[in-house]
């Protein structure tokens, strides 16, 4: 069977942004030249620069470049030079210079044949807009958003299933949207994967909105760089190591994780299912071991025994992850359960594995069954969200 991503990317049309400024100012996003950079989304309050919608398609360039497409053996291509002359060309072309299937929902099935796929699960390119201080720009970005993708992946044929954006920050409206977008058929939906500052995830407040998305059988996605806003004051004031920071980005979600699987959101509402997106995998088991660890640890002197499920079944009964060349999830699939592991493509972001999924997918699985590629390419994916 053709592999299915359970993880790729749009780039955010022009609709998603339309009207934000007239109603919020300069704290809304908008799309600008900047510079040499045509059609970047510039938030005007953060940055007088932005980043241009070239750079989410960035992936989408390798097959129109000159130099050559160098890979190591069972992983994704070499990410390209920013500096490169064919680069910075492709950056003062904004929308122009990208891939016809990444503007029109109905062409990017080029891009999944090019690449061996069946279909796409779609995540938001511009991570910003779960960011934003203000809770009602919020909402009113992710309304506009999650209407574009409706009409985007309306366009693609069946292959293409986007994720809604959930305006968590707000939960009243929050459970409005996940309603509305329940009914406009998505299949599941996206949150911070780091919760509001004033506001951690198992918090009552949320509740009404893990019980519908239990009922209406909704995963809930927490993808990578997808951060709630932080004031300030509680940033870190250290300048994080570009090497270590990208090395370390499951930090962002691994508390997120507790705030579900020990503080009583996933006994309560255990048949929510989460989604833990592009964060690769290969560091679960063992950080499983030191929840566990952790929670016997905290539980030793409290007068009451705990009696809820280990972090372990709870992983096992209800958190999914994705991975892309990740190796040591393969080898750990067992211990954290492989019939929750799913692989995406990535695609047109820079890490992604297009052009060459099917290649790489080849390398990776070198050794393991293949059922087990079968689950983890294809069948997951169509079970968590019922296809």
């Amino acid at each position: 069977m053709q592999p299915i991503s359970a993880d790729s990317h749009i780039v955010e049309g022009p609709d998603v942004f339309a009207g934000l400024a007239d109603r919020f100012g300069d704290a809304a996003p908008r799309l600008m030249t900047v510079g040499d950079e045509v059609d970047a989304i510039v938030i005007p309050a953060r940055s007088p620069r932005g980043v241009s919608v070239a750079r989410m398609g960035m992936a989408g360039t390798r097959l129109n470049r000159n130099e050559p497409l160098h890979r190591e053996k069972g992983h994704k291509p070499d990410v390209a030079h920013m500096e490169s002359p064919e680069i910075k060309a492709l950056f003062a072309k904004g929308y122009g210079g990208l891939r016809e299937g990444l503007v029109d929902g109905a062409k990017r099935y080029i891009d999944q044949d090019i690449d061996g796929l069946a279909a796409e699960f779609l995540y938001p390119g511009f991570f910003a807009m779960f960011s934003f201080a203000d809770p009602a720009l919020v909402v009113a970005c992710q309304k506009n958003y999650n209407d574009w993708l409706h009409d985007y992946t309306t366009d693609g044929g069946g292959r293409l299933f986007g994720l809604a954006a959930i305006p968590i920050q707000d939960p009243e409206a929050a459970k409005d949207e996940l309603e509305r977008v329940i009914g406009l058929g998505f299949k599941g939906g996206c949150i911070p994967c780091t919760s509001p500052a004033d506001r951690p995830y198992f918090d009552a407040a949320y509740e009404p909105i893990w019980a519908r998305a239990q009922e209406a059988s909704f995963p809930i996605s927490m993808h990578v760089g997808c951060n709630a806003y932080l004031p300030p004051e509680l940033r870190n004031p250290r300048r994080v190591d570009g090497i270590a920071g990208y090395a370390a980005t499951q930090n962002t979600v691994q508390a997120t994780i507790v705030e579900f699987m020990c503080r009583g959101v996933a006994e309560k509402f255990p048949e929510l299912k989460i989604v833990v997106a592009e964060f690769n995998a290969g560091w679960i088991a063992h950080w499983l071991d030191r929840v566990e660890q952790g929670l016997a640890r905290e539980r030793r002197n409290m007068a009451e025994p705990y009696t809820g499920a280990s972090p372990h079944e709870i992983w096992r009964r209800q958190f999914y992850a994705t991975i892309e060349d990740d190796r040591p999830a393969l080898a750990t699939r067992d211990m954290i359960n492989v019939d929750h592991l799913m692989w995406g493509s990535d695609f047109p972001h820079t890490d992604s594995t297009w052009p060459c999924s099917l290649e790489v997918l080849d390398e990776l699985f070198e050794g393991i069954p293949a059922a087990d590629r079968q689950k983890i390419t294809h069948d997951n994916v169509r079970t968590l969200y019922g296809l």
